[in-house]
């Protein structure tokens, strides 16, 4: 069906749209990623995004049921120049067509998404629509003005506590739009883990008797969080806490650093440099802000490359860690999860 992508910045593309032949708004950014789409799809941090693809076929190798971070498609809506129409993969078991259609969510594609990269680059992220209608001006910001994601995390987060028995240490996870892979990595591990919904208070995370608590990626501004940041601020010091993006950001407003939102987010794969290593690490990012302002006795761990972002920070003292990267992908960013882990 033919359809329109409407740019907050007037800038207007024709395409067609798939999936979902429904209209969508939301917030457009880019991810740079060529493969690990069907893990893009469903990652909690990407919750109320319109998401871009640069590499120009999507969906080469289909979709299969394990390769899920959550429950459901958390975009919503794919940007491409092109879907694969006849993907090949033993693992293959849909289409991202079917796939985008069985969780009701819009695709758009037939257009330069290289092009519409460069637009997001040099202007930032913007809302944006996807319609079939011919909209008059007014009816375009009207559903403009229809669009928030103040409430992401709320809407990603668990709604009560669970465990994940184990035969090791107890470890918490308090989860702000958590991935599976990251609670199944804890799993793997033999942690017995128990994970806390983002509203939880500190008296009830202390009573658990963990040995640490893991503050994990999520959607959205991180200073929305603030009865998240007034509750970590009781747990921070008395035990030994990992933050993982969003959660990297929240812990540093809490100790009262400064976070900023990125012009156009980070998404996809970007170098990083190891600071007491000496070498650079790619990394896989999914973050729309970044810390600009370390809190006082916070030490820089990791440094961005493209741009010098604070991409990590430490306090051996308070035991904190966190990085602005997803730590439990790739064998070196992993490292800083295994040592911090080891500390535990």
């Amino acid at each position: 069906m033919k359809g329109k992508l409407i740019l907050e910045n007037g800038k207007v593309f024709e395409g067609k749209i798939f999936g979902e032949l429904a209209d969508s708004v939301g917030e457009i950014s880019f991810n740079t990623g060529m493969t690990g789409y069907q893990e893009m799809l469903t990652d909690p941090a990407g919750h109320g995004m319109m998401m871009v693809m640069t590499y120009p076929m999507i969906g080469n190798y289909g979709i299969n049921t394990e390769d899920m971070e959550s429950d459901k498609v958390q975009l919503k809506a794919l940007i491409i120049k092109e879907d694969a129409k006849l993907p090949n993969n033993f693992r293959c078991e849909m289409t991202l067509d079917g796939f985008l259609r069985q969780y009701n969510v819009t695709g758009f594609k037939g257009i330069d998404t290289r092009y519409l990269t460069q637009i997001i680059r040099d202007n930032g992220s913007m809302k944006a629509i996807i319609t079939a209608e011919d909209l008059t001006k007014k009816e375009i910001q009207e559903r403009f003005n229809s669009f928030s994601n103040k409430n992401a995390v709320s809407e990603v987060s668990c709604k009560e506590k669970y465990e994940i028995k184990g035969e090791g240490k107890r470890i918490g996870v308090l989860d702000l739009g958590v991935k599976k892979s990251t609670l199944a990595y804890l799993e793997s591990q033999g942690f017995n883990v128990v994970v806390f919904p983002y509203n939880t208070k500190a008296e009830e995370i202390l009573n658990e008797n963990l040995s640490a608590l893991v503050v994990s990626n999520g959607p959205g501004n991180p200073a929305d969080l603030t009865e998240t940041i007034e509750e970590l601020k009781k747990v921070i010091g008395k035990i030994s806490v990992f933050g993982e993006v969003l959660g990297h950001q929240v812990i540093a407003l809490a100790l009262g650093g400064k976070v900023a939102k990125l012009k156009y987010g980070h998404r996809g794969g970007y170098p990083v440099r190891d600071m007491a290593a000496g070498k650079i690490i790619t990394t896989s990012q999914n973050a729309g802000y970044v810390v600009v302002e370390l809190p006082e006795g916070m030490e820089m761990t990791h440094q961005g490359v493209n741009v010098k972002t604070i991409e990590g920070m430490k306090n051996d003292d308070l035991k904190v860690v966190g990085v602005q990267f997803m730590p439990d992908l790739y064998e070196s960013p992993k490292d800083v999860f295994v040592n911090f882990l080891k500390l535990v």
